[in-house]
């Protein structure tokens, strides 16, 4: 088992400044090369303060603005116009960062992509559902319609 100090959210894990043990291979071949972790050391402990202040900013400051997110995301439908062939089948798949743009665009407010989670991959159009993690205790569902461009 090999320590690590987690950068960035990762699902099943934890979150940014997390201190977490998982298997050699798993650290070595895939956290560290994808700057979601990096080695654990005494010095790191400061960075993990750093980390963790960082994680304390980007997260809405308080409860009530969560709440309020979390509604005005729940209540409107977002639409996403992307490119489409025939049968309604999407040229690639939607992104997290296409739904936090269309959040944006919409007037919801910003939300941060890397807190975004679509259940399986969005590739027809239609209506979707995706989560947001807004704080470590509040998840928001965003209901998609998922249009072809004309």
């Amino acid at each position: 088992m090999s320590k690590l100090i987690l950068t960035h959210e990762v699902t099943g894990l934890g979150a940014p400044g997390d201190v977490i043990d998982v298997k050699n291979g798993y650290g070595r071949n895939y956290l560290i090369p994808q700057g979601f972790a990096v080695a654990w050391t005494r010095g790191g402990e400061k960075q993990v303060e750093s980390i963790k202040a960082a994680r304390v900013a980007r997260e809405h400051a308080t409860i009530e603005e969560a709440l309020d997110l979390k509604a005005k995301l729940e209540a409107t439908t977002v639409k996403l116009t992307v490119k489409a062939g025939e049968g309604g089948r999407l040229f690639g798949s939607v992104k997290t960062t296409d739904i936090a743009e269309a959040v944006a665009a919409a007037g919801l407010g910003s939300v941060d992509k890397r807190k975004i989670e679509i259940s399986s991959a969005i590739k027809l159009t239609g209506q979707h559902e995706a989560t947001v993690r807004l704080r470590d205790d509040l998840v928001a569902t965003i209901t998609l319609q998922v249009v072809a461009a004309k």
